[in-house]
């Protein structure tokens, strides 16, 4: 069906033959209030046509809207009565907006995609369309192969994030500073966490501004694992070079002060690199929060727009978009982390009662949240086993479904809100092995004592299996080559089956989890009972992230964190990893074909290099271990796995397995037919096995 938009138009002038700056006017009770569009592009992709949906255009803008403070959808956003207020006493906020529809809207498949971009870049047209990162999507390479446009879909993406650097098109978000009620500013502790990973970073920014310059009243600590006791920097040995900024002091032989005066504040006078493989911590006390929060009110606002608009001029063939049958949220990794607290704070309800999202697909968010809706909020801010750990993301509700945790004495989960409010979307939850390993993962779907837990009606959850939260090539930062797997055929498939299931009833694949009920969900050692084999010079530590809970002091409820670095108790939930096959691939999940019928050992984790904090997990980034090339070649190196000659004697051999596991897949929708022929094309031409068949 035609996709509408319900609002007034006004153009306010042509730029030039496709570039326009127009205003859209919604009604008075949306809380958009209007929306900008400062360019259009029509046909976009250098007029690329997508099978029968045609070409697609573009629009770039901004939107604008406002929320009430007092109104029961936002009271629960942090220091919403803490601002002016505008003449209608509401708050304002507005936010960068791109969206790509069909230049033919009848053509369309009366579907939203809507993408939360991360960090302010645009995601989605890398992971499931396999084309470059670009914040400003116009050559035809840019669309990739094609996938959501061929689809039909009307993407739309939207920042969010407050505090996502400028520049490089990034999707910037602008929210008011909170304040005291005589106006003066609020002041608090803040934590900044510097990771660094190379030798030449000589300043590093602060998120919000510092109320005092002297270093003295800060304090800066440096480590270099995340095990280690953190070394205190003298305050003479770094300094503020303005209130945003950061900067390390050489040390200078000298007369030392005079007795019973400090020393003399100083600036560099050349450049201080800090040190490469270290983590630093910043305690200071930070001035003018940002309204942090607000992003959920922008997100939902919009979306709800976007899915009704209104209904007084839906004909008008400028309209901004054309409102959808479906409205879809993806986000990847931090976005897929916000919409899991969109859920879980009620932020699914719009102002008319009704849903927001119909769906959502998250990819690699694991069982956290972020720190997004708080006092001095840091949403850039993720958690892992060596970073990111003094932050408030991955605290109970961990599962959707509702359960009772002993340790903080609570009883929540993740859709409680939307259940109570009858406006929960269906959700696919799709993670990595990476978020098993550094980012708590089997949480997700286990009780808090560790007990497999079954799947609430309106959610699923997939394990990409021995996939990384980002691939990689070459080491990199890491220890061994990093894990290369890309998720995009499995986001194609799952993106279907969502379709099918919000707009058509079809029930959607089973969930593919490991569990603890069939032995897949283990602990990480000893060795032997995570399975994985003993690899000539692969380290296997067993190490990954633990179940704690941090303690910020009596206000956090209220989203104000006074103890900061928190007070931890380690351990308290019982955080698991998906067993591993001889080859130290993964059993459970989703296993494609690079998987099941293996070159190499994939891994969610790694380690990293020495000179990069040794033998902590490498972050995102996962391993590629590859197979000996032939058994001379294994028994040489002492390798337990087999070699590629013993496991593949010809192409054809190799061919028709790789065929096998992907159609196996197709059964299961989990992979689609041109997804399933990629795969044997690559096969065929990979030479392994010799040379390629002539099936």
């Amino acid at each position: 069906m035609a996709l509408g938009f319900g609002l007034s138009v006004r153009f306010v002038g042509a730029i030039a033959c496709v570039l326009f700056s127009s205003s859209f006017v919604a009604d008075a009770r949306a809380e958009v209030t209007r929306i900008e569009i400062d360019r259009v592009e029509s046909p976009t992709f250098e007029g690329v046509e997508f099978g029968a949906v045609g070409a697609y255009e573009k629009l770039v803008g901004r939107v604008i809207g406002e929320v009430g403070p007092e109104h029961r959808l936002n009271r629960g956003i942090v220091d919403i009565g803490n601002t002016p207020t505008n003449a209608r006493d509401k708050v304002e906020y507005a936010t960068d907006i791109l969206i790509l529809r069909p230049v033919d809207a009848s053509r369309g498949n009366g579907r939203i995609f809507y993408e939360l971009t991360n960090r302010g870049t645009i995601l989605s047209l890398a992971v499931i369309n396999q084309a470059p990162i670009r914040n400003d999507p116009t050559l035809a390479e840019d669309a990739g192969i094609g996938f959501l446009m061929r689809e039909g879909y009307t993407l739309v993406f939207s920042g969010w994030d407050v505090t996502a650097p400028p520049g490089g098109g990034r999707f910037q978000t602008t929210v008011p500073i909170a304040s005291r009620e005589d106006g003066s500013p609020i002041t608090g502790p803040a934590l900044e966490e510097f990771v660094i990973d190379n030798a030449t970073t000589i300043s590093t920014r602060l998120t919000y501004p510092a109320a005092s310059l002297n270093s003295e009243d800060a304090t800066l600590t440096m480590r270099r694992r995340r095990a280690d006791l953190p070394i205190e920097v003298p305050a003479t040995e770094f300094a503020f070079a303005d209130e945003q900024t950061l900067v390390l002091v050489p040390t200078t032989p000298g007369l030392p002060p005079a007795a019973g005066l400090p020393p003399e504040p100083s600036l560099p006078t050349e450049e201080t690199p800090f040190e490469q493989g270290m983590l630093y911590e910043l305690r200071y006390t930070a001035r003018d929060p940002l309204i942090a929060g607000l992003g959920f009110a922008a997100v939902r606002d919009l979306g709800a727009f976007l899915k009704r608009g209104s209904p007084e001029v839906d004909d008008d063939p400028s309209a901004l978009a054309r409102s959808g049958d479906q409205l879809y949220g993806f986000g990847v990794s931090q976005p897929a982390r916000f919409l899991r607290d969109f859920v879980a704070l009620g932020f699914n309800e719009a102002e008319d009662g009704k849903p927001v999202f119909d769906g959502i697909l998250n990819y690699i968010a694991g069982p956290s949240g972020g720190f997004f809706n708080f006092r001095f909020a840091q949403p850039a801010r993720t958690h892992r086993q060596r970073i990111g750990r003094n932050y408030p993301e991955r605290e109970f509700p961990f599962a959707y479904r509702p359960t009772f945790d002993d340790a903080t004495r609570s009883f929540d989960g993740r859709n409680l809100a939307c259940r109570l409010a009858d406006t929960c979307p269906k959700i696919m939850d799709v993670n990595s092995s990476n978020e098993y390993w550094v980012k708590g993962g089997s949480l997700l779907h286990t009780d808090t004592r560790g007990r497999d837990l079954p799947d609430p009606r309106d959610v699923r959850h997939y394990l990409f299996s021995s996939f990384p939260h980002q691939s990689g090539d070459g080491n990199g930062i890491c220890q061994q080559p990093r894990n290369d797997l890309s998720p995009g055929p499995g986001l194609r498939a799952l993106l279907v089956a969502l379709d099918e299931w919000v707009a058509e009833g079809v029930r959607p694949p089973t969930s593919r989890i490991p569990r603890r009920g069939d032995r897949t969900l283990v602990p990480s050692l000893p060795q032997r009972v995570a399975g994985f084999p003993r690899i000539p010079g692969v380290v296997y530590t067993g190490l990954k992230t633990t179940g704690d809970i941090l303690i910020f002091g009596r206000r956090t409820r209220q989203g104000i964190l006074d103890v900061l670095p928190p007070l931890r108790l380690d351990d308290i939930y019982s955080v698991r990893v998906p067993r591993t096959d001889r080859d130290g691939n993964e059993i459970p999940g989703i296993r494609f074909p690079d998987v099941e019928v293996p070159l190499a050992t994939y891994t969610g984790w790694a380690l990293r290099a020495p000179e990069f904090g040794g033998n902590d997990l490498c972050d995102q980034f996962g391993q590629r271990i590859p197979f000996a090339a032939t058994l001379e070649e294994r028994q040489l190196s002492g390798d337990p796995r087999l070699s590629i000659e013993e496991r593949y004697p010809s192409n054809r051999v190799y061919v028709r397995r790789v065929q096998r596991a992907a159609e196996r897949l197709e059964r299961q929708r989990l992979l689609l037919d041109e997804d399933v022929q990629r795969f044997i094309d690559s096969a065929r031409d990979s030479g392994v096995g010799g040379q390629p068949s002539s099936e």
